[in-house]
């Protein structure tokens, strides 16, 4: 694909979609750590430089496509989400539901060390971002909990995160873990990845709810 200079602002946010286009097409078929700024370059038919007139750094980038995706599973979360204020029920279906987008788990699992090769302005933008998305699981959990206290929710919702995050490995494990874990007979990776989520996340919910029932 050849590009020449962008200097509309429709031209710029062309370029800018069709590196994250690019971006997107990688991570279906490697891991995030796998995927290179010069790699994201050559699938995008530009050069490093150019790539970095658009975006600050390969983990911007990525940065972005997880805002996507974090935006996009929020949007599906709330006309899925049951409501019958059972903590429980809740809990199991956001895990679920996050168990099923293998491109946000592995971007969530990743974002620590997206976060190392930024800008001030990028990381500020994501930052904020985050806390919006934060925001929203907490106000969708609370629409189906009202017992649960704004505090309560807005812990859960960032434990959601940090939990996800923390089990990312045990979905994608390396070829010589996958090969150790076959032989032991243990749960396939993305089956243990969904049952460690759930566990954790009820957990986490029914514990609130408790807390804030007893005010």
């Amino acid at each position: 694909m050849e590009f020449q200079r962008a200097r509309r602002p429709e031209q710029v946010e062309q370029r800018r979609r069709a590196i994250l286009g690019a971006a997107r097409d990688l991570l279906l078929e490697r891991s995030l750590a796998d995927i290179s700024l010069r790699e994201l370059s050559c699938r995008v038919g530009l050069a490093k430089s150019n790539v970095l007139r658009y975006f600050d750094s390969r983990e911007a980038v990525f940065l972005e496509v997880l805002d996507a995706e974090w935006s996009s599973w929020l949007d599906a979360l709330g006309t899925t989400l049951p409501t019958d204020r059972d903590e429980v029920a809740v809990a199991t279906a956001i895990a679920s539901s996050l168990a099923g987008r293998r491109m946000l788990g592995a971007l969530l699992g990743g974002a620590g060390a997206l976060e190392r090769n930024i800008t001030v302005d990028t990381a500020r933008w994501f930052k904020g971002r985050a806390g919006a998305h934060s925001t929203r699981l907490a106000d969708l959990v609370r629409a189906r909990l009202p017992v649960l206290d704004e505090a309560g929710a807005r812990h859960f919702a960032d434990a959601v995160v940090v939990i996800a995050a923390g089990l990312w490995p045990r979905a994608e494990p390396t070829e010589a873990v996958a090969v150790v874990l076959r032989e032991s007979g243990s749960a396939e990776p993305a089956e243990a990845f969904a049952a460690g989520l759930t566990e954790a996340l009820v957990n986490q919910l029914v514990g609130l709810v408790a807390r804030s029932a007893k005010g």
